[in-house]
């Protein structure tokens, strides 16, 4: 079973991804022939009952796409191929979606008098021969057939209600009543289809489905409605992409109808432990990232900061979650740390992160945390690493940073005034160098002498960001043999100091040993 269990006692809700067809067609979203491959290979593998491979008549490239997609396709798929209501647009597709153990052939027309007058210049009798003989043609090419009535939102019912009994009538198999524009609120999206339904006399005979854009915001709640309307195909995209504001998202339709089931009584076949993978799949290879918010596949959709959330969330997760993250494959809910974030939320984090700290050690750490929070927008768990790792780490360290003032630019030689604790004695140095980092390890240098040669200077950000964490190493050679100090710190220049000071205390406790050893 997938994690949408079956159940008797519920109606089953076609879920039809148009991510490689609708999806695409967002600017500047255009996959490669081997990512739509990938894209239909992993919607097979959750679930998906249709998937809408291309628009064959568009491009060579595009129809070999869904020609090859139809061909690999197993016996629980359906491809389906979209096509004007036009002779040769409906041709192309059948010819690409025949391989298909179960081909589709989607043709679609406009019926809006706004369409009809600026688009189509047509009259409405013309557009109903139109339908006729279309989805007839494509009636004798495949046994399944969706008709959309694009537009049919801003449609006169009566008109819609003409065009889908000529749909019906010539062989379709599936209706499709889309909200084209975003124009639609869910009452009337809802209406529509049950007057449609009601009106059409074999409406029995077809499967009703929505299609829903995104231009009020409304688009998942609009198709929802319209399958309490008596729609049972839903059409959506992985992400929401689409034209424009985008379609309804999948994963949020999925997960409405899976947690909602009190008010929703239906199930679909989607895997939904799948839905993450799909959305992070999606947003690679169209190079459209997902939001941070986004529902049910955003970075922050398991994530809390606030400290009354994540107090809740670490007595019982079902406080602020009415959903477990692992559902939508998630690995686990993020608390995360920031300036909002309080003692209790901190005291799991360190013992997550292996840290245990006394009573005095932890108040200390989480002053240290909150001063770091404050001048960063995001903490996350590298950074605690890295503050409270290097911290503890000091504990047993003969030489600590004090403070650290870097002078530099182009007019002239850079210069540092370091002061460290020496042994508890603090000791304040004014160097010059050759840049920044040159003058800070001199005055460390002139403060702490040795020998030891600087082999190895590396920078790299903890996280993403402008105020991300720096960590710094440093390597330095002595007598044959390399120490490696660390150090973070929002500032570059801080954190180099805390780098190099770091190995300097390593070589200190190697010089120790030996004169230990050597004593004996």
């Amino acid at each position: 079973m997938t994690a949408t269990t079956a159940d008797a006692s519920k109606d089953r809700v076609v879920i039809f991804d148009t991510t490689l067809r609708d999806g695409e067609q967002c600017p500047g979203a255009s996959m490669t022939f081997e990512e739509k491959l990938e894209v239909a290979e992993l919607l097979e593998e959750m679930g998906v009952d249709i998937i809408e491979a291309g628009f064959p008549i568009a491009s060579q490239g595009d129809f070999e796409a869904v020609q090859e997609i139809a061909r690999r396709a197993g016996p629980d798929v359906t491809i389906a191929g979209l096509a004007r209501a036009i002779s040769g647009d409906i041709a192309r597709a059948g010819e690409a979606v025949r391989v298909a153990k179960r081909p589709r052939i989607h043709t679609f027309v406009s019926t809006s008098p706004i369409h009809l007058a600026h688009q189509m210049r047509k009259s409405e009798e013309q557009v109903l021969d139109i339908i006729a003989a279309t989805v007839k043609q494509a009636r004798n090419l495949v046994e399944d057939v969706e008709w959309s009535a694009m537009d049919a939102t801003r449609t006169p019912i009566d008109y819609l209600v003409r065009c889908v009994d000529a749909a019906i009538k010539a062989g379709a198999t599936t209706i499709n009543l889309p909200d084209t524009v975003g124009y639609a609120v869910p009452e009337e999206y809802a209406a529509m289809f049950r007057e449609v339904i009601a009106r059409v006399p074999d409406s029995d005979k077809a499967i009703f489905s929505t299609h829903c854009h995104d231009d009020l915001g409304l688009a998942v709640a609009n198709s929802l409605a319209g399958v309490m309307g008596g729609a049972r195909q839903i059409e959506c995209t992985i992400n929401g992409l689409g034209e424009r504001a985008g379609n309804a998202a999948l994963e949020e339709v999925v997960m409405a109808i899976r947690t909602r089931g009190d008010v929703l009584p239906y199930q679909t076949r989607v895997e939904t432990t799948m839905l993450t993978r799909a959305s992070k799949l999606v947003s690679a290879v169209s190079a459209f990232p997902v939001q941070y918010n986004k529902a049910i596949v955003g970075r922050n959709a398991f994530a809390h900061e606030s400290g009354i959330h994540q107090d809740g969330m670490l007595k019982n997760a079902e406080t602020y979650e009415i959903m477990t993250p692992e559902s939508v494959g998630v690995k686990a809910t993020s608390l995360v740390m920031g300036k909002h974030s309080g003692r209790h939320a901190f005291r799991e984090k360190l013992k997550e992160l292996g840290y245990e700290l006394g009573d005095n050690a932890l108040e200390d750490a989480f002053k240290r945390f909150k001063d770091l929070a404050d001048r960063k927008k995001h903490v996350y768990d590298e950074d605690i690493e890295a503050l409270v790792g290097d911290e503890v780490a000091a504990a047993s360290e003969r030489f600590r940073l004090l403070s650290l003032t870097v002078i530099a630019g182009t007019g002239g030689p850079s210069k540092a005034i370091i002061s460290l604790d020496v042994d508890g004695t603090h000791i304040t140095k004014e160097v010059a160098g050759n840049g920044p980092v040159d003058a800070t390890f001199n005055a460390i240098k002139a403060i702490v002498p040795h020998e030891a040669k600087l082999s190895l200077y590396q920078v790299h950000a903890v996280t993403e960001g402008t105020d991300a964490q720096a960590e710094v190493s440093v390597r330095l050679e002595e007598d044959g043999k390399s120490v490696t100090g660390r150090g973070a710190d929002p500032d570059t220049m801080v954190a180099s100091a805390k780098a190099y000071i770091s190995a300097v205390n390593k070589i200190a406790v190697k010089r120790q040993r030996q004169h230990a050893q050597a004593a004996v």
